[in-house]
């Protein structure tokens, strides 16, 4: 809400819009080309943490200290998380943050803000800076983030969901 406010406010009642986009595109081809994008980064992501999940420790152990938090919700709380965090935190990390501390600087603080507790703190940070690279770059290039949004709300769902359904047990 308070992301949403902020990027409205500094982005002359257009948050949904990057100021200085490096494409120029149509308003309609920008938000396509963003959600494509998008839709393939998301999917990209989903099928690297199945493999990640099936072959490394750290991935496992990450799983694990997240499943807690993800076993508490139902298919509706799920997709309802999906989309309100995705739309709150896009809203404040790329919409204001990206334009006003750079692509480095709210990719960085989006990484950092998603630490857990737990061994794997700073895999978890380190992901999640790495992913928000990829959405912030994706807003300043098409000036759209619809795919931003979209593509978190596409991980979100579906990695919540295998978390909270997907048994695994960390090797010794």
């Amino acid at each position: 809400m308070i992301g949403g406010a902020l990027a409205f406010y500094f982005a002359g009642g257009r948050p949904l819009l990057h100021p200085e986009p490096w494409l120029d595109l149509p308003l309609l081809a920008a938000s396509a080309l963003s959600i494509a994008v998008g839709v393939a980064f998301a999917f990209a992501i989903v099928v690297m943490t199945r493999i990640t999940v099936a072959r490394y420790e750290w991935a496992r152990l990450l799983h694990l200290e997240l499943q807690p938090v993800a076993r508490r919700f139902g298919t509706r709380e799920t997709l309802l998380i999906a989309a309100l965090s995705s739309l709150g935190e896009e809203l404040f990390f790329r919409a204001f943050l990206t334009p006003t501390i750079g692509i480095i600087g709210s990719s960085i603080l989006f990484g950092f803000l998603h630490q857990v507790k737990g061994q794997s703190r700073w895999v978890w940070a380190g992901w999640a800076a790495l992913v928000g690279l990829f959405f912030a770059l994706l807003f300043r290039a098409t000036g759209s983030l619809l795919g931003p949004i979209v593509a978190h709300a596409l991980i979100n769902a579906t990695n919540l969901t295998f978390l909270k359904n997907h048994e695994i047990r960390a090797r010794a």
